[in-house]
């Protein structure tokens, strides 16, 4: 009769310690480290947002990106009039030749090369190599300072002497252009086995206060920007213009 006993608390305590190992699985974690409740997230709690709202500490510390559009990372100043056009004459056999030699000219990718973008007419490269930027927030405004370093590398037709570079500075909101600045920014080159180090700096960038970090800020040369007109020159022809009416 006591051996009866006994076998029965035997046998319940082995039913109480598979239960409890049972419970222990159940609330494992998935790197199969028990987990025993302790870190068991309220019922009661809401959900996590889907799409949270930018803060507005997020946005004071908000600086946009800047980036390079593609083809304006370079810029080549060629040399003008280095190639003399033969004079033709009527009837001249050589004179033809020598024009349908000129234009049927190929450069090393097979196609015609533009006389006014011949590679061995290169006086000036300049390359843009990388950029930078530095916000500010006050007054319901962004102030942003875009530096832009590069190098300038002389060409088969150098020449001492300065190189001017076209150096556009960007900031837009989607299709919406905020800022747009042309800087002619001139280099001095001296040295024709060297390149030279420049670093150009855009410390007057101000647009709107961003409700939201979208905004995009770009650098780059921009060769198809019109040149500059010389003020001193139109006043002078509308001197000499008017003095023939009169």
């Amino acid at each position: 009769m006591g051996f009866y006993s006994v076998n029965r608390r035997f046998v319940a305590g082995l039913a109480l310690a598979g239960f409890m190992l049972a419970a222990a699985g159940c609330q494992s974690s998935d790197n199969g480290i028990l987990n025993f409740g302790f870190s068991k997230k309220d019922p009661t709690a809401p959900p996590p947002p889907q799409n949270p709202q930018v803060l507005a500490s997020q946005l004071r510390a908000y600086c946009p990106k800047v980036t390079l559009r593609d083809g304006t990372a370079f810029f080549n100043t060629y040399a003008k009039g280095a190639a003399a056009k033969p004079k033709k004459k009527k009837g001249d056999a050589t004179a033809d030749a020598d024009a349908a030699a000129a234009a049927a000219q190929l450069g090393p990718n097979g196609q015609p090369i533009d006389p006014n973008h011949d590679p061995s007419k290169i006086i000036y490269q300049a390359s843009i190599t990388d950029v930078t930027r530095d916000c500010t927030h006050a007054n319901g405004q962004l102030t942003m300072k875009i530096a832009v370093a590069g190098k300038v590398v002389p060409g088969p037709m150098f020449a001492p002497g300065t190189v001017t570079m076209p150096i556009r500075i960007a900031v837009q909101h989607g299709t919406d252009v905020l800022y747009s600045q042309l800087h002619q920014y001139q280099v001095q080159i001296t040295d024709p086995s060297a390149a030279t180090q420049f670093v150009f700096t855009d410390a007057n960038v101000v647009v709107p206060e961003p409700s939201a970090t979208d905004y995009q800020a770009y650098a780059g040369y921009d060769e198809n920007a019109p040149a500059a007109t010389d003020k001193s020159k139109v006043k002078r022809k509308k001197r000499v213009v008017a003095a023939a009416t009169n």
